[in-house]
C-alpha cells in the first residue's frame, strides 16, 4: 500500500509540474499585458500585476492597429469555415458509411492516402486555383480551400459505422429517405463527434497563418494571427503592447478549449482514433 501511495505521489507530482510548465507562458503573457511600464521593466521581475484591471496596454494596442477588424474577420472566417466544413463532412461521411457504390472503399482509401501529404506541398496548387477564381485578397479565399477535410470525414465516418445497420433499414422500410434518415437520426446520434469536429476546425481556422499570409495583403481582410504578426513587425516595438495583442489573439481559443476539452477528447475517442 505504501508503494502505491509513493507511485501516485510521483505521478501527480510530475503531472502538476507538467501543467505548470504548460500554463506558465500563458500566465506570463496575460499578466505582462496588464503590467505598467515600471512593473514590466523592473528587476527582479514582478510576477503579479498590481492592478488586474489595468487595460491601458490593450487600449494602446487597439489604437495602433485595427484589432477589432482583425477579430471580426477571424470570427467571420471561423464561423463560415465551421459551417461549410461541417455540412460537407456530414454528407461525405454518410456517403462512405451507408451508401453502396462501386469503388467506395478504393476511393476512401485514396482520400486517406492524401492525409500523408503535407499542406505545404499543396499551397502552390491552391494558390493557382484561387488566383484563377479571382478571389485573392478577399474573405472567401480564406474559406473556400478549407471546406473539406479528409481527417474530419474519417472521424465522422468511423462514428457512423458504429450505428447499427438495422436502424437504417428500419427507417428505410418506414419510408424515410436517405436525406431524412441522415439529418433526423444519424446527425443527432453523432453529436459528440460533430462537436469535436467543429471545435477542432474552429481552432484551426482561427489560428491559420501560412495560407493567410500568402493570399491577404490588405489590412481590411487581415485575420488575428496575420494582424498580430504585422503589428509585431511593423509597429509593435513595445513588448507590453505585443503581449496585449497576443492575449487578444489567444484568449478566445483558450476559453473555447477550457469549456470544450471534454467534448474533444470524448469525440475523438468515439470516432475510433483512440489507441
Amino acid at each position: 500500500m505504501k508503494g502505491d501511495n509513493i507511485k501516485k505521489f510521483f505521478i501527480y507530482f510530475f503531472l502538476a509540474l507538467g501543467a505548470i510548465v504548460m500554463v506558465f507562458p500563458f500566465y506570463w503573457m496575460i499578466s505582462g499585458a496588464l503590467k505598467t511600464a515600471a512593473e514590466y521593466n523592473s528587476y527582479p521581475p514582478v510576477w503579479v500585476p498590481s492592478n488586474w484591471l489595468n487595460f491601458d496596454n490593450f487600449v494602446r494596442a487597439f489604437q495602433k492597429a485595427p484589432f477589432q477588424t482583425y477579430f471580426l474577420n477571424s470570427l467571420l472566417v471561423t464561423l463560415c469555415s465551421v459551417t461549410l466544413t461541417g455540412i460537407v463532412t456530414i454528407l461525405g461521411a454518410f456517403a462512405f458509411s451507408r451508401l453502396r457504390f462501386p469503388g467506395r472503399e478504393l476511393i476512401f482509401s485514396f482520400l486517406l492516402a492524401f492525409m500523408m501529404v503535407p499542406f505545404e506541398m499543396m499551397v502552390i496548387t491552391n494558390y493557382q486555383t484561387v488566383t484563377k477564381m479571382g478571389i485573392i485578397n478577399t474573405i472567401p479565399v480564406l474559406i473556400v480551400p478549407f471546406t473539406t477535410s479528409i481527417f474530419y470525414t474519417y472521424i465522422l465516418k468511423n462514428f457512423f459505422d458504429t450505428i447499427p445497420d438495422s436502424l437504417y433499414y428500419s427507417a428505410r422500410i418506414d419510408g424515410a429517405s436517405n436525406w431524412k434518415y441522415l439529418w433526423r437520426i444519424m446527425v443527432p446520434i453523432a453529436k459528440p463527434s460533430l462537436v469535436t469536429i467543429m471545435l477542432l476546425n474552429a481552432i484551426s481556422s482561427w489560428n491559420s497563418f501560412l495560407w493567410t499570409s500568402m493570399v491577404i495583403n490588405s489590412d481590411k481582410y487581415r485575420t488575428i494571427p496575420l494582424g498580430l504578426f504585422a503589428f509585431m513587425t511593423e509597429g509593435g516595438s513595445d513588448p507590453k503592447l505585443q503581449l496585449a495583442a497576443s492575449t487578444v489573439s489567444v484568449l478566445p481559443m483558450i476559453i473555447l478549449f477550457l469549456f470544450a476539452r471534454k467534448y474533444i477528447v470524448n469525440g475523438v475517442a468515439r470516432g475510433g482514433l483512440k489507441g
